[in-house]
């Protein structure tokens, strides 16, 4: 039986969540709505990114961008890590503040940072936003980090643009996740055959439309649980058959299940 502990730490920032994990838990594909930040402590893991298949082992930081698709397996029985999320509004401020207040694009470049000092500072923000540090403190950390994790190693390309059809499409998901919605639906709302629309929309977005679906009931399901819901109430809000199906959703994707979520906000 796969080993497998989530712990939501109490964070001391607002827009910071934090995560403590062991498991051997291979991740569906899925993504967050926040920026995330992490380090492996121990084992190793095998994942997709924005850059394809990546590796990282004991030491190395993990990071994932807003709606970024990835997945997770480890590499072996198991790995540890503890993770920052960031709401996005959290990360452009700070990118705001690094950049001397221009432009700067609140990006995550690179999925794997192997960088031991990096590392270093990392457990000590960890260790601040889940402890009692001085504001001050955490605040120099904050901006210490993310600066270096925003750092350009490569030249990137930007993301490819979605087909106009295929926007019309999420955007109805995007609009009411909790609503039920068919391949025929989405085939009305872009102009295009079934068929047409579940190529596209696995090219453009990484997911299926039905996949992308469930994923954007979970994210609502997350609001409203960081919001006070009740997980019954967040279930049926967010359009899931029961509160069964939603954990089942929440854990393949983020290991946590819904109610270890609720007791980190409560």
């Amino acid at each position: 039986m796969a080993i497998s502990q989530f712990r939501m730490l109490r964070s001391s920032v607002p827009g910071v969540e934090a995560v403590a994990a062991t498991s051997g838990h291979r991740f569906a594909r899925h993504t967050h709505e926040q920026f995330g930040i992490g380090l492996i402590f121990s084992g190793a893991q095998k994942s997709l990114s924005g850059r394809g298949m990546v590796e990282a082992e004991a030491g190395d930081l993990i990071t994932v961008n807003p709606n970024e698709v990835h997945d997770g397996a480890p590499i072996g029985e198991a790995r540890s890590w503890r993770i920052l999320y960031f709401d996005p509004a959290v990360m452009e401020g700070l990118a705001r503040e690094i950049a001397g207040g221009g432009t700067n694009r609140s990006e995550i470049p690179r999925p794997v940072i192997h960088d031991g000092l990096l590392a270093d500072r990392f457990r000590v923000l960890f260790s601040a936003v889940t402890g009692d540090e001085e504001r001050m403190r955490c605040e120099e950390l904050f901006l210490s980090v993310i600066a270096d994790a925003l750092r350009e190693t490569a030249m990137r390309e930007g993301p490819a643009m979605a087909p106009h059809s295929i926007v019309h499409a999420r955007s109805m998901i995007d609009d009411d996740p909790a609503a039920e919605i068919s391949l025929a639906d989405l085939a009305r709302e872009s102009g295009l055959s079934r068929f047409q629309v579940l190529r596209a929309f696995a090219r453009a977005t990484g997911f299926t439309p039905h996949a992308y679906h469930v994923q954007a009931r979970v994210h609502l399901a997350r609001r409203l649980i960081a919001g006070g819901a009740t997980l019954a109430e967040a279930a049926v809000e967010s359009g899931f058959a029961d509160q069964s199906h939603m954990t089942r959703a929440f854990v393949s994707r983020y290991g946590l299940t819904p109610g270890t979520y609720a007791r980190g906000h409560s």
